[in-house]
Order: structure tokens, then C-alpha cells, then sequence
């Protein structure tokens, strides 16, 4: 079911309070996940009545679709920033997921949109389908790099971009799950030179 959505805000007040609740919900999110965070949770969190704060998003489900579309956000932006230093193809994809790997320690709209996905069964809408958009950018960022000769002749650019994104994605889980992920930026740098040892040429 597609999540019901508040009106568009048309004065400045109005996107800073929209972008306010949002920012408290992805708090809660990160924190309690989906089941145990409530709309009076994120009203009480920005004192705010619980109406305001359906001015802007009709339901909780609302709220968590937002969250998820903004984690989603942030790679565009970071894939722009990684790309203005002009790097050669592989070394733009391990920038990529060094500071990706950064962003999920400590950016609360990415760690809550990654919580939220693995709820998705618990969310009554429809949520952007996870790994896809990693997959074909490491994908692409690889086959640039076998064309550049920066690869192993014998390396699969599928296949390592798949398992590129299992990788990754496996380590930052386990370590939000152990360590609230303080130790992701000395656990991924372990998985990654393995990655570049298996891959480079």
C-alpha cells in the first residue's frame, strides 16, 4: 500500500518544522525501530501536538517512507562529492563505500532508513527495494575499471559487484548489531582489502 502523504509546504517555516519531525522520527527509528516508535513518540520529541505533526505526515507509515526516501537520498550526493576528485573508476567505488561506511556511523537518517528496511514487513507501504541502485553502481564502476586494466583479467565485474555489496552491507549489519557500529570504520577497511587484494591487478 502506498503511504499517504501530508501537503507540500509552501513557506520556509513550514519545510525547516517538516524537516524538524523528520530528523526526531528518524531519531526514533534508529533507536526503537518501527513497532515500538509512535506518532505521539515523535510529537512529544519536537513538543509538538500530535495533529502538527500529522499536518505533515498523515501516519506513521508516512513517516517511515520519508526516512527511507531521505537514507536513499544521501548516495547521490555522496556518489557527486566522490566523483568532483575525478578518481580513477575503482578507487571511486572504495571512496564510495569508505564514506559510506562513515555515514552509516554517523548519520541517524541513514541508520534509520537501513533499520527500517530490514522491518519492511512490519511497515504497511511500500518501500524503495534495497541494494539494487549499490549493485549497478559498483557494477558500472568496475567494468570501467577492467576496461582501464585496474582488474584481475579473470575478474567477473557482476559478481564481484554483488558480492561487493554483500560484503559491505553484512559488515555494517553485524556491526550495528554488536557495537552500535563505533567499530565500522576499522571493520570495513578489513573486508575491503580483501575485496582489492581478490580484484586488483
Amino acid at each position: 500500500m502506498a503511504a499517504a502523504r501530508g501537503p507540500e509546504p509552501r513557506q520556509d517555516r513550514a519545510v525547516r518544522t517538516k524537516a524538524i519531525v523528520l530528523k526526531a522520527a528518524a531519531e526514533l527509528f534508529a533507536a526503537h525501530g518501527f513497532r515500538e516508535t509512535s506518532v505521539k513518540d515523535v510529537a512529544e520529541a519536537v513538543e509538538m501536538t500530535k495533529g502538527a505533526v500529522y499536518f505533515h505526515y498523515p501516519n506513521k507509515e508516512a513517516l517511515a517512507v520519508a526516512v527511507v526516501e531521505e537514507h536513499y537520498a544521501q548516495w547521490p550526493r555522496l556518489l557527486q562529492e566522490v566523483q568532483a576528485e575525478q578518481l580513477p573508476p575503482l578507487e571511486t567505488a572504495i571512496a564510495m563505500l569508505d564514506r559510506a561506511a562513515l555515514a552509516f556511523r554517523d548519520n541517524v537518517m541513514v541508520q534509520a532508513g537501513a533499520r527500517l528496511q530490514i522491518e519492511r514487513l512490519q511497515i504497511d507501504a511500500e518501500l524503495p527495494t534495497p541494494y539494487v541502485d549499490w549493485t549497478n553502481l559498483l557494477h558500472s564502476l568496475l567494468v570501467q575499471a577492467q576496461d582501464q586494466g585496474q582488474l584481475r583479467p579473470d575478474a567477473d565485474p557482476a559478481a564481484a559487484a554483488r558480492a561487493l555489496v554483500a560484503g559491505f552491507f553484512g559488515m555494517q549489519h553485524i556491526s550495528d548489531v554488536l557495537h552500535r557500529r563505533t567499530d565500522i570504520a576499522d571493520r570495513w577497511p578489513e573486508v575491503r582489502d580483501l575485496f582489492l587484494r581478490a580484484l586488483r591487478a
